[in-house]
């Protein structure tokens, strides 16, 4: 390894471990962008949109830097545990026909783990707007 800093100011041990600490960038760089983040290229011309891009992609990654971390014992990657909160689901409850609330019913095991390891304590019922949600990607098929 070759460095622009001279012996007297940092020692080799260092300049190794600073080296090694690049695989952490890497992986942040390859996080940030790959599956788990599904965060691709934007282009942008302006200033703040830039800034907010990178803001986004950058809260992202702490948001899974945190989840790495609160998984840890449970030996899944951020990537297995998402896929497996894709899971949680909720039941439309309704009263004369019309829509009042969406019942949470209780986790799967594995679930209930990855939550209570994340500190995320799920309500029992959500308040519902009667709106109907679609998205074009099918999350199941991940």
């Amino acid at each position: 390894m070759k460095t622009d800093l001279t012996k007297e100011t940092v020692n080799k041990e260092t300049v190794h471990a600073r080296y090694k600490d690049l695989t952490l960038v890497e992986w942040a760089f390859r996080t940030s962008k790959t599956v788990e983040l599904e965060m691709r290229p934007v282009y942008v011309r302006l200033a703040d949109r830039t800034r907010g891009h990178a803001f986004i992609v950058m809260l992202a990654y702490c948001i899974v830097q945190e989840l790495a971390r609160r998984w840890h014992d449970i030996e899944l990657t951020v990537e297995e545990g998402i896929k497996e909160l894709t899971t949680l689901c909720a039941t439309e409850m309704a009263v004369n026909g019309r829509p009042c609330c969406n019942k949470i019913p209780e986790p799967r095991p594995m679930v209930k783990q990855l939550l209570e390891a994340a500190k995320v304590q799920l309500p029992d019922v959500l308040p519902c707007s009667g709106v109907r949600v679609a998205t074009r990607k099918n999350w199941s098929t991940k």
